[in-house]
């Protein structure tokens, strides 16, 4: 993972926002960018920057999860390492344009779904077209 994926997660993890919310957010700009690259195949950059900033955003979460400090249960814990294990792996195929968005993209989906936001309606999944 680079260093400025987990720096720029944990910069926006200092704001005021509840941490679920952030993560939901950035989840959702990552998941348009797969969706985007998507909907474009011909554009191989696209699909390695999606695909690539896909996995920087994964590889910060388990270095969160891995942390003492991460409060969540531990099995969940073990069971997101392991998606985001599965994310590192798939990113690298997708580059290499024989990967699964589409699974890449529900899996994303299916976290924000556990992460929405419970108080506000503004933020919605990226839906594919």
């Amino acid at each position: 993972m680079s260093s400025a994926g987990y720096s720029v997660y944990k910069s926006a993890q200092t704001n005021k926002d509840d941490p679920r919310d952030v993560e939901y957010r950035l989840l959702a700009q990552v998941t348009s960018a797969l969706i985007k690259a998507r909907e474009n195949p011909q554009d191989v950059k696209e699909r390695v920057q999606a695909a690539k900033w896909n996995r920087d955003v994964w590889a910060a979460f388990r270095q969160d999860l891995m942390s003492d400090n991460n409060q969540l249960p531990q099995d969940l814990r073990a069971s997101l390492v392991s998606i985001s294990l599965w994310v590192d792996k798939e990113t690298l195929a997708i580059m290499d344009g024989r990967g699964d968005i589409d699974a890449a993209i529900e899996i994303n989906r299916n976290i924000m779904a556990g992460l929405k936001p419970e108080s506000s309606g503004e933020e919605q999944t990226p839906q594919t077209s």
